[in-house]
């Protein structure tokens, strides 16, 4: 890939003062129950995953500042936004995580469900727990189900992609948060 598909990195402060100029676009690409938990006010969610065939939602005139968690959704998004001809594509650099370390603010609506991430928690601890204990009571053989948790945390800290947290998104209890997913605040 050449580096005309690489978009460039803003700090927060940089992306709150792009802000105040209405034409920049804010692009949040986290999945809807994240979004529904915390998002900058005025930012339009379109998940990673949908972003190809919904790019046209956006302006390819207009410049984009992406976000995402931490970052690592948001560098994605702007090579695929690049990719398909949008010429002025920023990251913010360390995602919503940055951005409220350097205390901007966030919109945070009351909470109707448990947080994704509290979510990927208790579901791996009842796995391994499960698994633990059905190995040392049962068989042996269910030590599997354990290291198989173990596997998936490992992989989702190194990649940066959780395959847990994108399948708990799509759960009918996280998807009544977010009715609409272009939605702005």
């Amino acid at each position: 890939m050449n580096s005309s598909h690489f978009c460039r990195l803003c700090t927060p402060w940089e992306t709150q003062s792009l802000l105040s100029d209405k034409s920049i676009q804010l692009l949040d690409v986290r999945e809807p129950v994240e979004y529904a938990e915390e998002n900058i006010a005025g930012s339009k969610l379109i998940p990673l995953g949908e972003l190809e065939k919904r790019c046209g939602e956006l302006d390819r005139s207009r410049p984009v500042i992406i976000h995402c968690r931490g970052g690592v959704r948001g560098g994605k998004a702007g090579e695929k936004l690049l990719a398909a001809g949008f010429t002025d594509v920023r990251n913010l650099a360390g995602g919503l995580l940055a951005w409220k370390q350097a205390g901007l603010p966030v919109v945070t609506p009351p909470r109707q469900v448990l947080p994704l991430m509290r979510q990927v928690q208790i579901t791996i601890g009842a796995g391994v727990l499960t698994g633990s204990i059905l190995a040392w009571t049962v068989h042996p053989a269910f030590v599997g189900i354990p290291a198989f948790f173990g596997a998936g945390l490992m992989f989702a800290g190194l990649s940066g992609w959780c395959g847990l947290a994108l399948l708990l998104a799509k759960m009918p209890w996280n998807k009544s948060l977010v009715t609409n997913s272009s939605c702005s605040t």
